[in-house]
């Protein structure tokens, strides 16, 4: 089975917001509404530090559709509008949406809204258009800290790509979705224990993020 997913290392993730804006502009998303938001979590006082500041923990999270395993969704949607795919992501048909919101209200994430121009509830495609052509979701594609990569969870994440010149506008379109990186090749060592997911409800969401305890004592 495939199973598509969106690998983040939070510890290259700056902030910065240009996954959310990327996707903002090629998805055509309304204004007041997103697909992908960045979340700051902290500052926090650091475990095994001194509770005051630098010793702090903050770090940015990148919240999306998660796609899931076993989606709420998909089991209150009256209509199947909102139906898993053969590649595992969650889709929304727009022609069987009744606009209920069901879903929105069935989602643990917070992630779906209703476009109140379509009357029909919209989220993250993970860029489907741009995946069936071999090309990398959009947010994957503008991340300029190359924090976010994409690939297949049963391929193991070590697979997921991003792109290595996502910002060099010498180069042709087709030349930069052909220059990429593994997370292997770009991400520091990690263990198991650096790999998490959002809080698990029973859905089992597919988004994976790698976040490593600073070390303080060698610090």
């Amino acid at each position: 089975m495939t199973q598509y997913a969106i690998v983040t290392d939070l510890n290259r993730c700056v902030g910065c917001m240009a996954c959310s804006v990327a996707c903002k502009v090629v998805n055509n998303v309304p204004v007041g509404n997103y697909w992908n938001k960045v979340l700051r979590i902290g500052p926090n006082p650091a475990k095994a530090g001194s509770g005051h500041f630098p010793d702090v923990d903050l770090y940015f999270l990148p919240m999306q559709c998660q796609h899931c395993e076993n989606p709420a969704c998909v089991d209150v949607c009256p209509t199947e509008a909102s139906h898993k795919t053969a590649d595992g992501t969650v889709q929304v048909d727009k022609e069987k949406c009744i606009g209920c919101q069901f879903c929105a209200m069935a989602c643990p994430y917070g992630v779906r809204y209703l476009n109140e121009e379509e009357r029909v509830v919209e989220k993250c495609t993970l860029c489907e258009q741009k995946v069936a052509q071999g090309e990398l979701p959009q947010c994957v594609a503008q991340c300029g800290g190359m924090a976010r990569f994409f690939g297949d969870l049963d391929a193991g994440i070590e697979s997921f790509e991003t792109l290595t010149d996502g910002f060099d506008t010498d180069r042709s379109y087709e030349t930069l979705m052909a220059h990429r990186a593994t997370l292997a090749e770009v991400v520091n060592p990690y263990t198991e224990a650096d790999l998490h997911h959002v809080p698990d409800t029973g859905n089992k969401p597919a988004f994976v993020y790698i976040l490593r305890e600073r070390d303080w004592q060698g610090e």
